[in-house]
């Protein structure tokens, strides 16, 4: 289970078992006493995986872009989310409504692979020569950016001086 969850391991084991004797998510929190949101995601999660919600999964699962397609498609034809989910052991039906989302807002581009971290730095040299080929645009932004960093690390040891001549006072 979702070590964020604000349930302890207790109470949802305990939450686990009177799902399984057949009472809904609400009684469920007002037996345990909690909010209602985490007794729900964690009964979406039992009707998926039954005992193992209580199992937390060792890594995050990657689809592929056909596999999505595939999945949207069958949603909104008028599949439940419910049941893709746990026909494709998703882990939450909220994965098939957020891809869903993602492709009415950005069409099948909203379904592919986002590239992982930081993305790259721009050239580490600015003073390096331009290779040929490379339009005179593209220097001159290069030459703006570096004109706008040495203007800041200017700005900064000014106030450094000024700090440190206060100091000294």
């Amino acid at each position: 289970m979702d070590g964020r969850s604000s349930l302890s391991v207790g109470q949802r084991e305990r939450a686990v078992a009177w799902f399984e004797e057949g009472l809904g998510y609400r009684s469920v929190a007002r037996l345990l006493g909690v909010v209602l949101w985490p007794v729900k995601r964690l009964y979406r999660r039992w009707q998926i995986w039954g005992r193992g919600a209580l199992v937390t999964k060792p890594t995050k699962r990657s689809y592929s872009f056909e596999f999505k397609l595939a999945v949207v498609e069958r949603f909104l034809a008028g599949e439940s989310a419910m049941v893709l989910a746990t026909e494709h052991e998703l882990s939450s039906p909220e994965l098939v409504k957020r891809w869903a989302r993602a492709y009415q807002r950005e069409g099948e581009d909203g379904l592919q692979p986002k590239p992982k971290g930081r993305p790259p730095k721009a050239a580490k040299d600015p003073d390096a020569p331009a290779p040929s080929g490379v339009d005179v645009g593209s220097e001159l932004e290069q030459l703006r950016r570096e004109n706008e960093r040495l203007r800041a690390e200017n700005a900064y040891l000014g106030k450094l001086r000024a700090l440190r001549e206060q100091q000294q006072r």
